[in-house]
C-alpha cells in the first residue's frame, strides 16, 4: 500500500482528530459560561462534563457487549462506515445546541452534550485504527503522531477561537440565555455532516481487526491491567477536572481576578502543554542520536510555544513562567531516559508539587502551576496505556476496551471536585486531581514490578489518544 495514494484521505482524517480535539476542549468555554447564564452551583455546571464523558462510558460499554456477542461491531460494518456513523452523531449533538438555546433548557444542553460524546466514542474506536493503515506499516507511527499532534493543536486554539465567538462576538451581539453558543455549534455541526458526506464517496481501504475478543474477565488477572484502568481513571479525570474549573480558578480574586473573555486565553497554555509535551514525548523514542535528538526536543518546544503565544496574543513577559515550566519538563524528559514506568512516575510527581504549590499559593504563581500540569499530562495515556497491556496476550482487544471505559474518570472527577468546590471552596477543591496525580505516581513508580518481558517491552509507544 503507497502512502501517496491516501494522501487526500489521510488530510481529512488528521482534519477529524483536530476537530474532536477543538470540540472537547470547547467544553472548558461552556462551563463558566453556561454556569452564570443558567446561575449553577459548581456540582451542576461539571455535569457538562458529566454527560460528554459518561457517553464516553456508555458507548464503550455498549460496544464492548456487542463484541462479546455479536463479533466486533467495525468489522461487520467496516471502520470506513462507523467513521460516517460517528460523524453523523457528534453533527446531530451538535445541532441540538440550537433548540437547547431557544429552550433554554439546561438539560437540553446537557442531552446534546451526551450525544456529542457517543459520536465522539465511534470517531475514536474507528478512526485511530484507520490512519495506521493508509499507508506502509513502517510509517504507521509516524501517521498517528501527526494526526494526534492536530488534535492536541485543536484543544490549544479552541479557548482562544470558540472563547472569542461565544464570550465576545456574540454575546456582545446581545445574545442570552445560552443562544451565544447557537450560531457556533450550527456551523460545527455542518461541517461533520459535510464531512459525513466527503467520506461516504472518497476511497478508502478495506481494513478487519483480526484481534481476539475473548469472553470472562480474564484480562482483570494481569495487575498492570487492573490497577491500570484506574490509573486511566485517574489520569483523565484529573486533567479534565482542572481544564474545567481553571478558568473560574484564574478568575479568583486571590489568584487574578480576571473576566471569563480574558482568562480564556490562559487555557491554550494548559492545553498547549500537552501538545508540545506530545512532541518532545515522539522525540524521546527516536533512534536519532542523544546529543541531536535532545536539539530536537528544544526546537519543537520553542516552535510549539511561539505558536501558542501568537494564538493567545498575550504580551511575552506575562507569560515568561511558562518557559521555565518547559525547562522542567525537558529536564524530567532527560531524566526519565524514555522509560515508561518511571517517566510517568517522575511527571507524576512533579504535577503533585505544582497543584500544592497552586492550592496554598496567591497570585499569578499559582496560576502558572495549575497551568504546568498541562505538559506533564502529555505522556500519561500512552505510558499507562502501554504498561496496561504489556503481556496480554489474547486479551490485548478486551484490556483495550477496559481502558477506554476508564474515560469515566473524566465525568467523575470534575463533578465530584465540583461538589467539594461549592462546599470548601474552589481553590481547596484542587486537592481531588492532586490524590488523582499521587495515584498515578504510585503506578508509574510501581509498575515494573508487574513486567512480563523485557524492559523494552514497557517502553512507551508512539501515538495518543
Amino acid at each position: 500500500m503507497e502512502n501517496k495514494n491516501y494522501t487526500s484521505s489521510l488530510i481529512i482524517l488528521t482534519t477529524l482528530f483536530f476537530m474532536w480535539g477543538f470540540l472537547t476542549c470547547m467544553n472548558d468555554i461552556l462551563i463558566p459560561y453556561l454556569k452564570e447564564i443558567f446561575v449553577l452551583k459548581y456540582w451542576q455546571a461539571m455535569l457538562i462534563q458529566f454527560s460528554f464523558f459518561g457517553a464516553y462510558f456508555i458507548g464503550s460499554l455498549i460496544y464492548y457487549l456487542l463484541s462479546l456477542r455479536i463479533g466486533d461491531p467495525i468489522n461487520k460494518i467496516g471502520y470506513k462506515n462507523g467513521i460516517i456513523m460517528g460523524l453523523v452523531i457528534a453533527g446531530l449533538g451538535c445541532l441540538l445546541f440550537y433548540p437547547a438555546a431557544q429552550f433554554k433548557m439546561y438539560g437540553f444542553f446537557l442531552a446534546a452534550l451526551f450525544i456529542l460524546g457517543l459520536g465522539f466514542t465511534m470517531l475514536q474506536i474507528a478512526a485511530n485504527p484507520y490512519v495506521s493503515i493508509l499507508g506502509s506499516p513502517e510509517t504507521a507511527s509516524s501517521r498517528l503522531n501527526m494526526s494526534q499532534a492536530f488534535n492536541s493543536l485543536g484543544t490549544t486554539i479552541a479557548p482562544i477561537f470558540g472563547g472569542y465567538l461565544i464570550y465576545e462576538y456574540f454575546f456582545s451581539h446581545g445574545e442570552t440565555g445560552g443562544e451565544a453558543v447557537k450560531i457556533p455549534y450550527l456551523i460545527f455541526g455542518a461541517i461533520f455532516m459535510l464531512v459525513a458526506v466527503v467520506f461516504k464517496f472518497i476511497k478508502l481501504p478495506e481494513f478487519v481487526n483480526d484481534d481476539e475478543v475473548v469472553k470472562g474477565k480474564g484480562a482483570l488477572q494481569f495487575k498492570n491491567l487492573s490497577y491500570g484502568t484506574l490509573a486511566i481513571f485517574m489520569y483523565v479525570g484529573g486533567e479534565v477536572a482542572i481544564g474545567s474549573f481553571l478558568i473560574n480558578f484564574i478568575g479568583l480574586d486571590d489568584i487574578m481576578g480576571l473576566k471569563e473573555s480574558v482568562a480564556k486565553n490562559f487555557l491554550a497554555y494548559y492545553w498547549g502543554g500537552t501538545m508540545i509535551g506530545r512532541f518532545s514525548g515522539a522525540l524521546s523514542l527516536s533512534a536519532m542520536e542523544k546529543t541531536k535528538k535532545y536539539a530536537m526536543m528544544l526546537l519543537l518546544s520553542v516552535v510549539s510555544f511561539t505558536l501558542i503565544f501568537f494564538i493567545s496574543g498575550m504580551e511575552f513577559n506575562t507569560v515568561l513562567p511558562y518557559l521555565s515550566i518547559i525547562a522542567i519538563n525537558f529536564i524530567a524528559f532527560v531524566i526519565g531516559k524514555g522509560l515508561s514506568g518511571r517517566t510517568l512516575g517522575l511527571f507524576a510527581s512533579i504535577s503533585i508539587v505544582l497543584i500544592a504549590l497552586a492550592i496554598f499559593s496567591s497570585g499569578s504563581f499559582a496560576m502558572w502551576c495549575l497551568i504546568g500540569v498541562g505538559l506533564f499530562n502529555s505522556i500519561m495515556w500512552s505510558n499507562i496505556f502501554t504498561i496496561a497491556i504489556a503481556g496480554l496476550g489474547k486479551y490485548t482487544s478486551q484490556g483495550s476496551s477496559l481502558l477506554v471505559m476508564a474515560i469515566l474518570g473524566a465525568a467523575l472527577v470534575p463533578l465530584f471536585q465540583g461538589i467539594l468546590a461549592d462546599s470548601i471552596g474552589l481553590q481547596a477543591s484542587f486537592i481531588v486531581p492532586l490524590v488523582c496525580y499521587i495515584y498515578i505516581m504510585f503506578y508509574g513508580f510501581y509498575s515494573p514490578k508487574w513486567k512480563t518481558g523485557s524492559t523494552e517491552a514497557l517502553k512507551p509507544k508512539a501515538g495518543f489518544h
